[in-house]
This record gives C-alpha cells, structure tokens and sequence, in this order.
C-alpha cells in the first residue's frame, strides 16, 4: 500500500508549536495550495490543506516558517474521525508532514536581507546554515 502525498503552498496563518504531555513537538499549519486548473470562472481555485508536523521537523516549522511564506510538505495523508460539540460525528483530512522545505527565498517571502537559506536535515541533526554569497544561482 501507498500512502505518500506532495503539496506546495504558502502558510495561511503562524503554525502554533505545543508539546505533549510527554515532551513531543508537534506544530499545526494550514497551505492555500492552487489548483492546476481554472475553474468556471476563469480563475484557479484554491484548496486550505491542514497539516501537521511532529519532532523536529514541528521546531523546524515553528522557527523558520510564518504566515505567508512558500513551503513544500511532502508526507501522508491522514483522516481523523472526531465528535463536535454538538454529538454530530465528523471527519477530516490532513497531511502528516515527514519533511518540510521552503518553497522561497528569504528575499522572495518579504525580508530585507536578500540571503538565501539552506536546510538540510542530518539524520536528528538539523543543519541550518545561511549562505553568504546570493548571486541568486541555486548552490548545486
């Protein structure tokens, strides 16, 4: 069985870091990703794609993505059956993120630094480095 799913979008609000009960980050985060297709009306349509990210990749998410920044979550889809308040049975869909890249550029998400960031996870090692020459050319 299958289950892996890749989508790219910009953050629609701050993802919110909270720990469990045992320790554990986990950070939710929510992507307006654009369709491939106009709609009837000649627009692209837009879907509101929850996602959720756990460890370190939640801490990750937390301190270097905010509102309105491009990401890229690649990781599985998740349906959770839940009761409302009022008794009435639900469900839901959201992506469960095994990795999370940025979408843009410091440059590109509003900054005034001009640099372009550089994440690669190691193993539990995050390494997190900024790259001082931005002649704008990818660095591979």
């Amino acid at each position: 069985m299958l289950n892996h799913i890749t989508i790219m979008g910009r953050l629609t609000r701050d993802p919110e870091l909270r720990y469990t009960q045992s320790g554990t980050a986990v950070a939710g985060f929510s992507l307006a990703v654009e369709r491939d297709f106009k709609g009837d009306t000649g627009d692209r349509e837009t879907d509101f794609i929850d996602c959720v990210a756990w460890r370190s990749t939640a801490e990750f998410v937390s301190r270097y993505l905010s509102k309105g920044r491009m990401a890229i979550v690649d990781g599985r889809l998740q349906m959770r059956d839940w009761t409302d308040r009022d008794g009435n049975k639900r469900r839901s869909a959201e992506v469960v993120a095994d990795h999370v890249y940025f979408g843009d550029s410091k440059r590109e998400a509003g900054t005034s630094q001009g640099q372009i960031t550089a994440y690669q996870p190691i193993g539990e090692v995050d390494a997190f480095e900024e790259l001082k020459d931005d002649d704008g050319e990818l660095p591979f």
